[in-house]
């Protein structure tokens, strides 16, 4: 995951001209990037762990940098020819878009933003960047979604449907109507 130099690929995906005025981009994730991936993971997965009185701060942060590195490890073993994206605002890092395309779907294998970007709508207009492309491919999009987790409610929006629950998650797909 994460290149760096050679010939500049074509774009992650087509921004609306609404986040483009919002002065929003996407670029290809870089090796330099970790260290910024590791401070968003930590600020998505966070409040799951307050509840754990027994830790420290400093054992949760232990605990999910090594959570970060398993995902990452995951990822780049399972989406190595994905789009691996890091969302930008005004070319300063606020979050991060993972994509991966088969010739029936797309996947989004993660998309997260830090906590002072959520509940903008930008998370909204990221996603249906991605169901427009799909749509206009004859592609269905498939994401996992944690049970509990409150985006859920937007995916429900947009017209996503469960497909299957495996543990904590459920298999959500939109198909273009």
């Amino acid at each position: 995951m994460g290149a760096g130099a050679g010939v500049s690929p074509a774009p992650v995906l087509a921004l609306s001209d609404e986040l483009v005025g919002q002065g929003v981009s996407l670029r290809r994730e870089v090796t330099s990037d970790e260290d910024f991936l590791r401070r968003l993971y930590i600020s998505l997965r966070w409040e799951e762990l307050v509840p754990v009185i027994d830790c420290t701060d400093q054992q949760k942060i232990t605990f999910l940098e090594s959570q970060f590195t398993s995902q990452r490890h995951h990822y780049g073993k399972y989406y190595a020819q994905g789009d691996f994206a890091i969302i930008e605002r005004e070319q300063t890092p606020i979050g991060r878009l993972y994509l991966f395309r088969s010739p029936r779907e797309t996947r989004i294998v993660d998309i997260g933003l830090l906590p002072e970007w959520r509940v903008q709508g930008l998370g909204t207009l990221f996603l249906r960047a991605v169901l427009a492309e799909a749509g206009a491919a004859g592609r269905k999009v498939s994401i996992n979604v944690e049970v509990f987790n409150p985006a859920r409610r937007l995916y429900d929006r947009l017209g996503f449907r469960e497909v299957e629950q495996s543990g904590p998650y459920w298999l959500l797909e939109w198909v273009a109507p």
